[in-house]
């Protein structure tokens, strides 16, 4: 039998157990749902045989079994943010997010809260908050981290010279075993212990082993463990064995990587919240004098000391959320800023944390310090941690064909050693001529240090192993560890140095104890007889395989290319609006990473010969039919630190997919939607007739399209028509115009009425243009002459009013934001953009003060493309509700499911109301005002209650004073 049909025995017969096992997850045998699991947040691509997604520990157990029987690896995977590629697997990988993601039960007496290996960080956290507590391992990637993920690597993140690590706060850990079996790993008794290692099961024999090697090498692991706070993991063998006569395995399985057992549940402790924050932030004109600042600022005893460079300050002013946090930092400075140290403290006494702060602010006269400000505001402070939040991301955003990528990226050494260090490390870069951006917990000595390459460059993937090998020298002398945070993955070989060839050989035999047949996550950590170790440059890089694209897409699809897997689009934040798709079905391949892994393949087997025609046209399909759940909502274009802007790259792709295809006919009703609309507006009743009587109903959800609005254009007078005499003559510091789109010029014709009357109440020349069209639906089916078409038309007709220098105001932001993003992509930067109506009533809001008597508070709703491309739209908004005496509180509720046609799409409806339950339900009511015209159609298609405009409460506010008086 030949190798491949081996493999292919071994896989069947893997599938056929779990069928006859009644295995009630998911199996994902695709070619597109093996690619979304080939890579994460590292430099590897590795397509997996499989994936599976258990749904509870039944699963688990049948998917080991049927690996024994089948004798094919299994990886365990959780949030997929490995940056050394310790999911990635050319066996089975086992998916826990998808389903075990479950949080049990929480107990208040005992502190503890037992879950599921699949629950991300911040939701557990979100769900502890009302009780006062909160699980302290403080990891950056938060929203889509993982707890078993956190225990695979012991992860510890921010504040850990106080909190400590994942593995402080393991009470119970239930597992399974290669052989199948169970075990809940604790800490146990004298007197359990000795019966636990009296037994003949696989627990028995792996635990004897293990309870050997800690108490022989006892001596030789106090020599070789580093005494530093991020400690030797994968294996920890360090207080295993208790000084009260306990034995603890837990500390061995947390970071093990899944390469010893596979996690099924968990019990954890929690701690209280602390009732006070305050946070310092110190700017310095030069990195290294952060770096020795460091020590002096730890005498104050704070929660976390973090560092940032100013290559990832500079980064960060391109970010979405600069314009929201640079006055938090502390505003523009004489001296160039090329570091800044945020100083974090928290406890209960503020006499104390007080007294600590008091005590960093006088060493603020060090040398290199520029300025020093405290920061007490919760909001700020949450603000300025989601900035070194982001970092990670930030540094994988492109410089021309390079980018930040991880391989040295979490090294540590003692906090003292940090300075001298650093400096080697920058001549090792130096000497590569690179550019990196550096980051990370200072206090604790573990840097996050990202060199920025091109990994389609056969000389740049050459310097992964050239710069490892230096790294880990460098770290070995100085004390330190080459994995300081992140786990080690394919750098396992490199364990003989840290640990020493005692030690090695001894987790050698602890890894046999426990697996013997080497079917937990192969080639990671320690080898079994007959699989080797995987080296750094053995598994294949994405860069490899990116290289073969075609010039021509390399351009066209840079941002598919340069998604990194930071995977920070697999939240399920409900402020968090990035990606609804994703949060509403939980499959990775409808999300923005999952969508540019699969551009990726699709424009590389493009390039290639294709030897299967008929595995290219099943994958194709596959491409298309994730794009078809896309929202265009733009998050990921601003959202994702890579800017990875799928509505734009889906344009492209379904340009190119229909060339020479036929489209469904309901593409080509949307081609021709807004001419449709030209005429329909001339007789309205009689298209509303028409479009709304079972008949046409049913032939309409048969294209493909169901509950359409109705025609509701607006009635205006014929002053409001724009003319060329009052375009030029005239004061204009008083005119503006009202841009009429299709859909709300079409549909919601009251909105431009109420704006209308409004601005006139406000003593503005208004006038108001024809409807005009946008092509947002031919940008969104990818009809890309009649789409440019379009955009000339609106871009002139706006220009020819604005070159006046008299303002234009768009009414719903999806389409006005248009002239800033699909306009400009094709037609360049300089365009006469129109004005939002919050950004035109705030610049003027001085003028409005008082006009209102009559107080009320309400509750505003941004529009999803707005909260993504304009973050300070609900400050604006608030600012100006304010000016009329009007209390807004912002609600940031993510999409509402509707998403111009996308909700209308018979094929989307379920998805499209199922995104609005999740995020809108409960939280429209008769106080909440909307911006976007969808927002208002979907809430009136769900609940029967449909959100005013801000500009129409202002309105009808203005009129029901008028009448009053």
């Amino acid at each position: 039998m030949t190798s491949r049909h081996h493999e292919s025995h071994e896989l069947t017969m893997f599938v056929h157990y779990l069928k006859d096992g009644e295995f009630e997850g998911d199996v994902g045998s695709s070619y597109a749902e093996r690619l979304i699991a080939a890579t994460d947040n590292s430099i590897y691509q590795q397509m997996p045989k499989l994936s599976i997604y258990p749904k509870h520990g039944k699963d688990l157990t049948l998917a080991v079994e049927a690996a024994q029987q089948a004798q094919i690896p299994l990886s365990p995977r959780g949030g997929g943010t490995g940056t050394n590629a310790q999911s990635l697997t050319q066996g089975v990988m086992v998916d826990v997010s998808r389903y075990m993601d479950q949080i049990i039960e929480y107990d208040p007496e005992k502190l503890t809260v037992r879950v599921q290996p699949g629950v991300i960080l911040s939701r557990l956290n979100a769900f502890l908050k009302p009780y006062g507590v909160f699980f302290p391992p403080m990891v950056s990637t938060a929203t889509r981290a993982t707890i078993g993920g956190m225990i695979a690597t012991d992860a510890s993140g921010k504040g850990s010279r106080i909190y400590g690590k994942t593995s402080d706060y393991v009470e119970a850990l239930n597992v399974v075993l290669s052989d199948g079996s169970s075990f809940c790993a604790k800490a146990f008794t004298q007197e359990e212990t000795q019966t636990l290692l009296k037994g003949t099961s696989r627990t028995s024999i792996a635990c004897r082993e293990l309870y050997r090697v800690v108490t022989e090498q006892q001596d030789e692991i106090e020599r070789v463990f580093p005494k530093m706070n991020r400690g030797l993991t994968g294996y920890n063998l360090q207080k295993i064995c208790l000084e009260s006569g306990e034995f603890n395995p837990i500390r061995l399985f947390a970071g093990s990587e899944g390469t010893l057992v596979l996690t099924e549940e968990i019990v954890l402790r929690v701690k209280k919240i602390p009732t006070h924050r305050s946070l310092l932030v110190v700017r310095y004109d030069d990195f290294d004098a952060a770096l020795q600042h460091i020590k002096p600022l730890l005498s104050s005893d704070p929660l976390a000391i973090e560092v940032l460079d100013d290559r990832l300050l500079d980064t960060a002013r391109d970010d979405a959320s600069w314009s929201t946090i640079k006055e938090a930092l502390g505003g523009e400075t004489e001296k160039p800023v090329r570091g800044i140290n945020f100083v974090e403290f928290a406890g209960d006494d503020i006499s104390s944390l007080e007294q600590h702060l008091k005590q960093a602010k006088q060493l603020s006269s060090f040398p290199g310090v520029i300025d020093c400000h405290t920061v007490v505001d919760p909001a700020v402070i949450s603000q300025l941690w989601e900035l070194r939040a982001k970092a990670v991301g930030l540094l994988g955003r492109p410089r021309g064909n390079k980018q930040g990528v991880p391989f040295v990226e979490d090294t540590a050494v003692p906090p003292d050693n940090l300075p001298a260090y650093v400096r080697d490390f920058r001549r090792v870069l130096d000497n590569e001529q690179l550019d990196y951006g550096m980051f990370g917990h200072a206090d604790v000595g573990c840097l996050h240090v990202r060199p920025f390459l091109n990994m389609q460059s056969p000389e740049d993937q050459r310097r992964i192993r050239r710069i490892t090998d230096k790294v880990a020298q460098l770290t070995h002398h100085y004390g330190g560890l080459l994995w300081g945070e992140h786990g080690r993955g394919v750098r396992g070989e490199f364990s003989p140095l840290f640990f020493g060839e005692t030690l090695f050989s001894e987790l050698c035999r602890i890894k046999k104890a426990f697996d013997p047949n080497d079917l937990f996550n192969r080639g990671k950590l320690v080898p079994v007889d007959g699989h080797h170790v995987l080296k750094i440059d053995e598994i294949p890089f994405r860069g490899t395989f990116d290289a073969s694209i075609k010039e021509k897409h390399q351009e066209n699809y840079r941002e598919a290319i340069d998604c990194n897997g930071n995977g920070t689009c697999f939240n399920q934040e409900p402020d968090i609006i990035m990606c609804p798709s994703y949060k509403g079905t939980k499959d990775r391949l409808q999300s923005p990473k999952g969508r540019a892994a699969l551009l990726r393949e699709w424009l590389r087997l493009s390039a290639a010969p294709r030897k299967n025609k008929k595995a290219y046209r099943s994958f194709l399909s596959s491409v298309k039919r994730n794009l078809d759940t896309c929202l265009a909502c733009k998050a990921c274009s601003s959202q994702c630190p890579i800017r990875v802007d799928i509505p734009k790259l889906r344009s492209r792709f379904y340009s190119e997919y229909y060339r020479f295809r036929v489209r469904p006919l309901k593409d080509y009703l949307i081609l021709f939607l807004e001419p449709l609309l030209t005429l329909g507006r001339c007789m309205p009743r009689l298209t509303n007739f028409g479009m709304q009587n079972s008949l046409s109903k049913k032939i309409l959800s048969f294209i493909g399209l169901v509950d359409l609005p109705s025609l509701s254009p607006a009635t205006l007078p014929s002053s409001a028509q724009i003319t060329d005499k009052w375009l030029q003559d005239g004061d204009r510091r008083k005119k503006v115009v009202i841009l009429q789109d299709s859909f709300t010029g079409s549909f919601d014709g009251t909105l431009v009425e109420d704006a209308y009357s409004l601005l006139r109440k406000l003593g503005y020349d208004v006038r108001v243009t024809p409807v005009l069209n946008n092509g947002k639906a031919c940008h969104v089916k990818g009809f890309r002459q009649p789409f440019l078409r379009t955009a000339k038309k609106i871009i002139q007709a706006v220009s020819s009013i604005t070159q006046n220098n008299i303002p234009v105001i768009t009414l719903d932001p999806a389409t006005g934001l248009m002239f800033e993003h699909e306009y400009r992509d094709e037609y360049g930067e300089h365009l006469a953009y129109p004005c939002s109506p919050e950004k035109f009533l705030y610049d003027r809001r001085e003028d409005h003060k008082g006009i209102l008597s009559k107080k009320c508070d309400v509750h505003f709703i941004s529009h999803c493309t707005s909260q993504a491309l304009i973050p300070e739209n609900g400050q604006l908004w608030s600012h100006v509700m304010s000016s009329f005496g009007i209390s807004m509180t912002q609600k940031k509720l993510g999409c509402c499911g509707m998403a111009g046609l996308f909700g209308h799409e018979k094929e989307n409806v379920d998805l499209s109301k199922k995104i609005f339950r999740q995020h809108w339900r409960n939280h429209v009511d008769s106080f909440s005002l909307a911006e976007g015209f969808s927002c208002r159609c979907q809430s009136e298609r769900m609940t029967d209650f449909r959100p005013l405009h801000p500009l129409q409460f202002l309105n009808r506010a203005l009129f029901e004073e008028a009448a009053a008086e």
